[in-house]
């Protein structure tokens, strides 16, 4: 989310707790069911402990790519579940086994055409190929570069880069048979 986008979130939670300052009524809502505004994750409180400064993601992230955070209801709401306004939340966050992409992509260009990049990645079978035949002849080598830098290729255990927290991150966006095209009327 860009720093406007933050402002504007900030701008609404202020508003909100302004708004309800001199509010004397609570209410009682199961906090899962929020809105964006109603809310802030996370909590104000462990901001500065928020990120892993090994992984660069939230801490606690999982295989399923989510982390539970601590959030802060605005003022006036109490959640059920802790009889209070903090409520923890699952946000989305990518998991991390250590890789880095820099370690990654240094290995290719370097060492690219001995495999190494590949062996670094958890491809043994394409690193020792690329190893026996000088990097398919420097070809594989160049193929993968691009496919590192462009983030096709990753660890072979599935978890994504180690990336600084404002490097480049790459979105892969996939289509299955549980996405589809919505039919349109032709103008």
């Amino acid at each position: 989310m860009t720093t406007l986008g933050h402002l504007c979130i900030e701008l609404a939670f202020v508003l909100l707790v302004t708004n309800c300052a001199n509010c004397d009524e609570q209410y009682y809502v199961d906090c899962s069911t929020l809105r964006m505004g109603q809310y802030k994750c996370p909590h104000p409180d462990i901001i500065n402990d928020y990120i892993d400064p090994q992984t660069q993601q939230p801490r606690g992230c999982t295989k399923e790519n989510k982390a539970k955070v601590l959030c802060l209801a605005s003022v006036g709401i109490n959640c059920t579940e802790t009889n209070n306004r903090t409520f923890k939340r699952d946000i989305p966050c990518k998991w991390t086994n250590g890789y880095s992409f820099e370690t990654a992509m240094l290995l290719s260009i370097f060492l690219g055409m001995f495999g190494a990049d590949r062996f670094y990645l958890g491809y043994p079978a394409i690193g020792l190929f690329k190893f026996c035949t000088l990097g398919f002849m420097f070809l594989g080598q160049l193929v993968d570069i691009i496919l590192i830098a462009t983030q096709v290729v990753g660890p072979a255990d599935g978890s994504h880069y180690v990336i600084p927290h404002y490097g480049a991150g790459i979105e892969v966006i996939k289509s299955d048979n549980w996405t589809y095209k919505l039919p349109q009327d032709d103008w």
